[in-house]
């Protein structure tokens, strides 16, 4: 690559040679084509998911290259691994502001976003396959479109979720909610190592592929946390046509999610409901539960049962923390 580019002529063809073909997988052609190759392994489905992320939604603009690049890959693995899907590979499509080239670093920051995006495709085993380059007169946007393997038959769908099923989360609940508010400098004032922690986690989420295979072993019903606790386990209840019954005590908060929780009720409900957590919901039958326990203490994920799905159509019951059923004004994150 050279060491520097003409930023006033640089071409498509630039971009995907100096920085996005050195990161592509094996069966991406090199990048030289107009689509990759793959072959699924015998026995084994693909699960394919798609997740946009554009500045002033999903992230600031000028939150760091390396930032943005992790979370527009790592969205995409927290479905997979919902799903009980390995990751084979992932697809990009990167807008550019047509004004992106007239800011000062354009080459540098393309170039830690490329390195960034690179370094979690090899650390999470999910190659570079393909994808287009283009410029928008809108913000910056990026869609990843990602694609797993699972066991013929073994996908965890959110319609699986049965009464009787325990139903479990992973890590701890709405530290990306509380981190973007934090970001935006409107929270109580914290300590910084807390107030690092929380924006962190907003930053750059955790997918939690490690528990795909427990997730496809045990889970009758399953999705990734996005939109916030509260809202996407009633998404995932109403399509299974079940109940439930969620004690809102039993959910896991980190101590800097407590610390800011302690300034008001408030907190809490945005916790619940304010989306970033890319955590996991899972349902499993009674005579799984511990097997998948031990599974996710195998494989070093914290789950945590927080409630049991029962019989008949309708919304949950969530259980407050002064332990009267518990309302809330807005359910999740929407988008309109």
């Amino acid at each position: 690559m050279p060491p520097q580019w003409d930023e006033s002529a640089v071409t498509e063809d630039d971009l995907i040679a100096a920085l996005f073909a050195p990161i592509a997988g094996e069966g991406a052609l090199g990048l030289r084509d107009d689509a990759a190759l793959i072959a699924p392994t015998p026995g084994r489905e693909i699960v394919v998911t798609l997740d946009t992320v554009v500045a002033g939604i999903h992230f600031f603009a000028d939150d760091p290259p390396g930032a943005i690049a992790r979370k527009a890959l790592r969205v995409n693995l927290s479905d997979l691994a919902a799903k009980g899907a390995l990751p084979r590979g992932f697809l990009l499509s990167l807008s550019l502001p047509k004004d992106f080239w007239a800011g000062a670093g354009a080459q540098g920051w393309l170039e830690t976003f490329a390195r960034t995006l690179g370094e979690d495709a090899r650390r999470y085993g999910c190659p570079l396959l393909g994808g287009d380059t283009v410029a928008t007169p809108g913000p910056l946007t990026l869609s990843i479109t990602a694609l797993g393997e699972v066991a013929a038959g073994r996908m965890v769908k959110r319609t699986g979720v049965k009464p009787g099923d325990a139903l479990y989360v992973t890590g701890t609940i709405g530290d990306g909610a509380l981190g973007l508010k934090a970001r935006m400098g409107e929270t109580p004032r914290l300590t910084g190592a807390d107030e690092d922690f929380l924006v962190g986690r907003y930053l750059t989420p955790e997918p939690r592929n490690a528990l795909a295979r427990a997730m496809a072993d045990f889970a009758s019903g399953g999705m990734d946390v996005s939109d916030g606790l509260v809202g996407d386990l009633s998404k995932m209840l109403r399509v299974s046509g079940v109940a439930a019954r969620v004690d809102l005590r039993a959910v896991p908060l980190s101590p800097s999610a407590r610390a800011l929780i302690a300034h008001g009720p408030e907190w809490f409900e945005r916790a619940m409901t304010g989306g970033d957590d890319y955590e996991l919901l899972a349902s499993l039958p009674p005579g799984r539960a511990a097997a998948f326990e031990a599974a996710a203490a195998e494989a070093n994920v914290a789950v945590t049962r927080v409630g049991e799905a029962l019989a008949g159509a309708g919304a949950p019951t969530f259980i407050g923390l002064d332990g009267a059923p518990a309302t809330f004004k807005v359910g999740s994150y929407g988008h309109f």
